[in-house]
């Protein structure tokens, strides 16, 4: 008679607490494919995980989705590009974009995704009305993008826009005017005039611009003021 593994006889809680201590997204694919109960048990780990950051690790957009599909209680998710070439693209958030975590996020990186647009990013957005940190840095975003976060993310307290040099004044002025809880937007690398974080503080006063004193390249300007 076949007798069976000790690890066969473990119960899928205990193999899902397992999994979850696993950080290869490799590893658990392997695990998933192992037999049944296995894959179970990495499906339970990811329902479990509330953070998933896939910086460091080659990604596409099918992959990415299907591990965000199975992350029911997730509320940071990061998909920052690497030295690997992560190759998410505007396909790839908007599979994300249907899980059902995603009203949940409080926090989304997509930090030099170059491969994205504002077609995938407002279509990932707009269902993140949870949203409180986001980074967009390093993107061709445009107010498009600005625009859908100012309409669907009331709660946003920070946002990271380093070097995305496709925002414009107008995009700004409209995401301070509506996110009233936002505390902090680093602004590196972007180019409108000076003028413009005046009237930034004008209207929230409180708001933290950054980098501080900093040199910038904001049009004929080379400095902003410290706030």
């Amino acid at each position: 008679m076949e007798v069976e593994a000790e690890i066969d006889r473990l119960p899928i809680d205990l193999l899902a607490h397992i999994f979850a201590m696993m950080t290869s997204f490799t590893d658990l694919a392997q695990a998933s494919s192992v037999c049944r109960k296995w894959k179970q048990g990495v499906k339970q780990s990811l329902a479990r995980r509330e953070t998933l950051s896939f910086a460091g690790w080659k990604m596409d957009d099918d992959s990415t989705a299907r591990l965000v599909r199975h992350a029911y209680s997730l509320k940071e998710l990061d998909i920052s590009r690497s030295r690997w070439g992560c190759q998410i693209t505007d396909d790839g958030l908007y599979k994300i974009s249907l899980a059902k975590c995603v009203g949940n996020l409080t926090s989304i990186s997509l930090w030099g995704m170059t491969g994205i647009t504002d077609k995938g990013v407002v279509q990932l957005i707009s269902r993140a009305n949870s949203l409180q940190h986001l980074n967009v840095g390093g993107t061709f975003i445009t107010d498009e993008s600005l625009q859908a976060i100012a309409d669907s993310c009331p709660l946003l307290k920070s946002i990271f826009l380093w070097s995305c040099r496709h925002v414009t004044e107008s995009g700004l002025l409209i995401l301070v005017s509506k996110c009233h809880k936002l505390e902090s937007i680093n602004v590196w690398g972007i180019r409108v005039p000076l003028d413009c974080f005046i009237s930034l503080l004008t209207i929230s006063p409180a708001l933290q611009i950054k980098p501080r004193g900093l040199p910038m390249n904001i049009g004929s300007t080379s400095m902003l003021p410290v706030v």
